[in-house]
């Protein structure tokens, strides 16, 4: 039974005057209350991650959950840390994003619809500053931006394919016409923007400095010339407030913020998780998709920005996976196939390699279905304890706090004997082209990157202005270690190909465009929509 969202906040012993109720079993927590708790010491920071995602879906936001029940069963002061669901993919493929069975965050149907808003927030302000451009070359264009070098697209919170490419057209008065586009909200800028934000000035400072536009000379114009930034500030004053809930057993969940991984960064916010920092002796996150993308975003990009020390990554896999990833059909993957297994399994080995490399003391959480057989758990065991990796079964899809409790004891275990070394896998002072090639070559497993004629154009005007110190951003498939979606295990001996960048100077980092990916997602031939 849900408790109320008081009860849930006393636990946190935060004050009444800092919580903000919506409704019984949702609440705000007011920004001003990091001021009294900063100086508290640090909570163990447990990030969540996975294998490559398959179709069956891997469980870190349920395996996230669980571990955080699981851990306050065994009276461990723990809270979840993790992103608000996006409307598209709640009614795209993908579904909701607040956990399955006996392990899920509450009121579980108003966080996949809606919540507190933060997200039309989020798109308002973003098409606010859309239109702010167009009224002002409209009215005379002081600023003399050329419209066909505009960089910023209208967003909105739904998979839409036809509105990808669009074109702007007014013939009345003044003439304007240039080809845009909508990007989903979760993968624009100021999305991301809001999500390494740390405090309000430092979320105004970020806008101040996108970047939006070229002039007619090639000089950058950004937003603070176009006098929007206290307006878009108005429509994200409670969007950047971190929002708090709880899961199926109560145990205390901050949701806040959410890009995708795919095309940005793929975490909640910096704020949520310093709150959760300080509001217990163990926070749990997770970083979307696998950790070629997620991971490694969150550790080269959040951590890097926010001053953030992991100390422990756990690494999420199905056998369902490892047999897709070795190569087994779908209509045949609830049947025992151990040589599929002994295939798929060099996808989660890299994964471990990886996070090795970030300096991470690693557990892998198995995340068991009915279907799995002793076989499999058995060789899955036995491999990563070759690897010298610490595993456990989790059950808590089905059986909640309980089915957690092994891999708990476990995580605790590890970070009670093994210190985090932490670091990044390139340097601030590397150019973006070694940056790149650290990236795609040692997390990916890439062999050569190909930039295309556009990417190097880019590459000029990234040199030319300034930001070749700032961490990048892949944007590439989440199915594949490569950017072909079609290449499942561990690939060898492929290239990673560049299609161009983008420069996100409020959010703090650049684009890397790698392979077919977009940034507006579409509704699938069977998508969940039909499940309402």
């Amino acid at each position: 039974m849900l408790e109320k969202i008081q009860n849930i906040s006393n636990k946190l012993d935060i004050p009444e005057e800092y919580v903000s109720l919506y409704g019984k079993y949702i609440a705000k927590i007011s920004l001003d209350y990091y001021q009294k708790i900063k100086n508290r010491n640090d909570a163990k920071l447990i990030l969540m991650t996975s294998i490559n995602p398959t179709p069956f879906g891997e469980g870190k936001t349920t395996q996230s959950i669980g571990l955080a029940m699981a851990m306050n069963k065994m009276n461990k002061k723990t809270i979840a840390v993790l992103r608000e669901p996006s409307l598209g993919p709640v009614f795209g493929i993908k579904g909701g994003a607040v956990g399955g069975g006996k392990a899920i965050i509450e009121p579980k149907e108003d966080i996949d619809l809606h919540f507190t808003g933060d997200f039309h927030a989020i798109t308002s302000a973003n098409n606010l500053l859309c239109a702010v451009i167009d009224n002002s070359i409209f009215q005379g264009n002081e600023f003399h931006i050329d419209p066909n070098t505009i960089c910023i697209k209208r967003v909105m919170d739904m998979n839409d394919r036809s509105l990808r490419d669009i074109t702007i057209e007014r013939n009345r008065v003044n003439t304007l016409s240039y080809k845009t586009g909508f990007e989903i909200t979760a993968a624009c800028e100021l999305m991301a923007i809001c999500c390494l934000a740390q405090d309000m000035e430092d979320l105004k400072n970020r806008i101040d400095h996108m970047l939006i536009a070229y002039d007619y000379d090639g000089n950058p114009v950004y937003v603070e010339k176009l006098g929007v930034t206290n307006a878009m500030l108005a429509l994200l004053k409670y969007a950047i407030c971190p929002n708090l809930v709880q899961t199926s057993e109560n145990t205390p969940c901050i949701l806040h913020l959410g890009p995708f991984a795919n095309i940005a960064h793929g975490c909640n916010s910096v704020i949520a998780t310093k709150f959760g920092l300080k509001l217990a002796d163990y926070c749990i996150t997770e970083a979307g998709f696998g950790a070629d993308l997620g991971a490694e975003k969150f550790l080269d990009i959040k951590c890097r920005k926010a001053g953030l020390r992991p100390d422990i990554a756990v690494i999420v896999v199905t056998i369902k996976a490892l047999k897709y990833h070795g190569g087994m059909k779908l209509e045949n993957i609830n049947e025992e196939n151990l040589e599929a297994v002994k295939k798929g399994i060099l996808n989660l080995e890299k994964h471990i390699d990886n996070m090795k490399k970030f300096g991470l003391p690693i557990v892998i959480c198995v995340n068991q279905f009915d279907s799995d057989t002793e076989n499999e758990i058995k060789y899955v065991k036995e491999f990563c304890l070759n690897k010298g990796m610490k595993t456990e079964i989790s059950t808590v899809y089905a059986d909640g706090a309980d089915g957690g409790l092994e891999l708990a004891k476990t995580v605790c275990e590890v970070l009670e004997h093994e210190e985090s070394q932490f670091k990044y896998i390139y340097d601030d002072s590397d150019s973006i082209e070694e940056k790149v090639a650290k990236v795609s070559k040692e997390i990916y497993g890439a062999s050569k990157i190909i930039y295309e004629d556009q990417a190097k154009e880019d590459l000029e005007k990234i040199k030319r202005l300034g930001f070749e110190k700032l961490p990048i951003c892949i944007a590439k498939t989440p199915n594949s270690l490569s950017d072909n979606p079609k290449l499942l295990g561990r690939p060898q001996d492929f290239s990673i190909t560049v299609r161009g960048f983008r420069i996100s100077s409020g959010a703090g980092f650049i684009v890397v465009y790698a392979g077919n990916i977009m940034t507006m997602p579409a509704l699938g031939k069977n998508s969940r929509y039909k499940e309402f």
